[in-house]
């Protein structure tokens, strides 16, 4: 079972990676570290678990949200609609829409380089489903398109 210590070994892994001095762990294990001025990608081991949770702030909804942007994301929960895995919160009192997936720290720290690229596609997902919320909530009713739109990569890797 994965331990505090073996996660902490891997953000330092992870941070001499990327270049980036701020993936640095707090004492009960998580980071948060803001990437492209956009997002906060917050990772919180689980040590019950042996897992990472990575959990991301896509956008704040009004509470008069139309019903359709909850439609949408509970399709992509429930049916991993466009979701790569992961699922969709939103915040009860902030209304927060918050992207989550869980890595499991064993295999993430077996092959640093491939949990960087799997953030960087998680960023390109919340993206997406960042302009798709913004066109429901500006009142286009085709939210979005089948496929995944073609996003920029984010550049938090290698800085």
């Amino acid at each position: 079972m994965s331990t505090l210590a073996d996660f902490n070994d891997f953000i330092a892994a992870v941070r001499k990676d990327t270049g980036i001095a701020s993936f640095v762990p707090d004492e009960s294990g998580l980071v948060s570290v803001r990437v492209d001025d956009t997002y906060n990608v917050n990772l919180q081991f689980v040590e019950a678990t042996g897992k990472v949770l990575c959990f991301i702030e896509i956008t704040t909804l009004s509470k008069d949200a139309p019903a359709a942007v909850f439609r949408d994301l509970l399709v992509g929960g429930l049916f991993g609609k466009d979701t790569a895995g992961g699922y969709f919160a939103v915040e009860p009192e902030s209304e927060t829409v918050v992207y989550n997936y869980f890595f499991d720290l064993e295999k993430a720290a077996a092959d640093t380089e491939d949990f960087i690229a799997t953030l960087e596609k998680i960023l390109q997902l919340c993206d997406i489903w960042s302009e798709r919320i913004r066109r429901v909530l500006a009142g286009d009713t085709e939210s979005a398109p089948a496929a995944p739109v073609e996003m920029p990569l984010h550049h938090m890797i290698r800085a």
